[in-house]
């Protein structure tokens, strides 16, 4: 109970400062680092596929330890996944602390923001709605993926993608938006790569959060393209993708 009066107030049941909503903002801007180049390594992942599907089906292959077990192991997969979900979780968790959590406190969030005008308030809220979709939408993937593993291939993926463009259109906007502000504003919190001029810093991180936004966007259309084109294909075998040199 004195961690939850500690988490609200800052302060121990002995009214000394407490050192914890510090720690829990660091576990916080650990899991976003971690999440957010993640997901830049599983944009890079799925968009090989861009160059050809044997090569796609070699990676994913690698991913489930092929180099080590010489029969890919699907459950390799399942484990990287979980844990990756335990940290999304864990993230989520800690970024809800700051989120409006009834209409008073909404309200005041917007005056504020209307009073202030800052470009990075407008950035903020953004990240929070994003965030708020990906906690359903990317909590499913993971699950699929979890129990799917043995499906992560260019056919699977792609007739995955045949299915469910939709939701993953979705989810593409909602985890570049998020992961590039968060990423942005770690940046910022933390004073990464500042120099002597703070403001032009700053200026310039924001401009390459959207360039870098942009980029993964662009990639992850293109890359959805083509899993849906591979999803209209006949390349089902055995509901399984074969790729061409063991054809």
């Amino acid at each position: 109970m004195s961690q939850i009066i500690e988490g609200y107030f800052g302060k121990s049941l002995e009214g000394k400062k407490s050192k914890l909503p510090a720690k829990l903002d660091f576990i916080q801007s650990a899991t976003g680092l971690f999440l957010g180049l993640f997901m830049w390594g599983h944009m890079f992942f799925v968009a090989s596929i861009l160059i050809s599907n044997d090569f796609m089906y070699s990676i994913s292959k690698m991913f489930e330890g092929s180099f080590i077990f010489g029969t890919p192991q699907p459950w390799v997969v399942s484990i990287i996944v979980f844990i990756v979900f335990v940290v999304f979780v864990v993230h989520a968790a800690l970024a809800m602390r700051k989120f409006p959590i009834n209409y008073r406190q909404w309200q005041l969030f917007r005056t504020h923001a209307k009073t202030i005008k800052h470009g990075d308030t407008s950035l903020w809220f953004t990240q929070a709605a994003t965030g708020f979709i990906m906690f359903f939408f990317a909590s499913y993937h993971l699950g699929m993926m979890f129990f799917q593993a043995h499906t992560i291939d260019p056919y699977g993926s792609g007739e995955r993608m045949l299915q469910m463009w939709p939701f993953y259109l979705i989810l593409l906007f909602a985890v570049e938006l998020h992961g590039g502000i968060g990423l942005y504003r770690l940046c910022v919190k933390w004073g990464w790569f500042e120099g002597k001029n703070a403001k032009a810093s700053r200026k310039t991180l924001k401009k390459l959060k959207w360039i870098i936004s942009v980029f993964f966007i662009a990639l992850g259309l293109l890359t959805m393209a083509a899993y849906i084109k591979v999803g209209m294909s006949d390349h089902e075998v055995g509901s399984r993708y074969i790729p061409t040199y063991m054809r």
